[in-house]
């Protein structure tokens, strides 16, 4: 029998990798760095090594990530990226791989996926969504009757699913994600101080000062090109000029989730409200989120563990438990 040793998900801000009975072994931007030349464009960089030179080089080099919200833009430099990855933990071609994708993707969306990783080179590929991944990563038993819900906020999307027996009985997808936050912020700062910043620079900002606490002192300085005259200027930024930019992001989120709760039957939504919601992914690592939702949200919940990698964890159970891997498959 085809043993499935790796697991990948392929984010919006990192792509990581868990390779069975050695763990959680990489975790690098998914993205792609390349210049036109005479025959076309040429790849510089992937990953690390692509996000090094953001902001760094002259307009000519772009630096994308070939998947946006979820969905695989850029065939090709995909494959590449992952190829490079993957080279990275001696991949061999007789393996299998579990993929991590949105809950919300067509069939031709799932179809790409697969065709990706086969031509990466697995022998056979398997799609399980990240927030059943979630979920048994914050230790669920999603083979309950017992009803669990798991808020995903990533770097490109937010994903909500109600999961009971192995399988989404009811999911959503929002475009809100930590990338988006970045923009936001970015824009924020250029139109209320002057200054024009990479997002990468918007990015340490809202890691760094961001936070959903009211009276956070917290500040950071950051360079960035002067609207005006073009030159080079720094500014602090504190945590009360991205806090206008940063909640309004929570707010949807929550608004929708609670709007997902209140479609429920009674039945399932008092499972949820007896487990409470698991919220993860990199963006519930904001400061304050414990509090914020204290305040705003009007159901039990609890922040996961490593809320950044929790997925990929999840991911690594079932790369042990052929039999639930193949239930969760089956029903996706």
């Amino acid at each position: 029998m085809l043993e499935y040793k790796y697991a990948v998900e392929i984010g919006g801000a990192n792509t990581k990798i868990y390779m069975k009975n050695c763990g959680f072994c990489l975790c690098e931007p998914t993205l792609v760095a390349a210049e036109p030349t005479s025959e076309g464009y040429k790849v510089i960089g992937y990953g690390k090594d692509a996000k090094s030179l953001m902001g760094k080089t002259n307009d000519s080099v772009e630096v994308f990530s070939p998947v946006i919200n979820g969905v695989v833009k850029n065939y090709e430099y995909c494959k590449e990226l992952l190829i490079h990855l993957f080279k990275k933990v001696e991949f061999k071609r007789k393996d299998g791989v579990i993929v991590l994708v949105n809950v919300g993707l067509s069939k031709e969306e799932k179809m790409t996926y697969l065709n990706l990783l086969h031509n990466v080179g697995f022998k056979e590929v398997v799609l399980v969504p990240t927030v059943v991944c979630t979920c048994l990563g914050a230790g669920k038993n999603i083979s309950s009757t017992k009803t669990n819900m798991i808020v995903n906020m990533g770097g490109a999307n937010t994903d909500i699913a109600v999961i009971n027996m192995n399988s989404i009985i009811k999911g959503a997808t929002l475009g809100l994600g930590g990338r988006a936050m970045d923009v936001a912020i970015s824009h924020t700062i250029a139109y209320n101080h002057g200054i024009i910043i990479g997002l990468g620079s918007a990015e340490a900002l809202k890691n760094e000062v961001g936070s959903l606490f009211y009276n956070d002192t917290l500040n950071m300085e950051v360079t960035g090109v002067d609207i005006e005259n073009k030159t080079p200027r720094s500014y602090i930024i504190t945590s009360s000029d991205l806090l206008p930019v940063i909640e309004p992001f929570f707010d949807e989120v929550i608004k929708a989730v609670d709007v997902t709760i209140t479609s429920l039957p009674p039945e399932i939504s008092t499972d949820i409200i007896n487990n409470g919601v698991i919220f993860a992914g990199g963006v519930s690592q904001i400061a304050g989120l414990d509090n914020y939702l204290k305040n705003k949200f009007r159901f039990p919940f609890s922040i996961a563990s490593d809320a950044e990698n929790v997925s990929i964890l999840g991911a690594g159970k079932l790369l042990d438990d052929r039999t639930l891997l193949e239930k969760i498959v089956e029903s996706f």
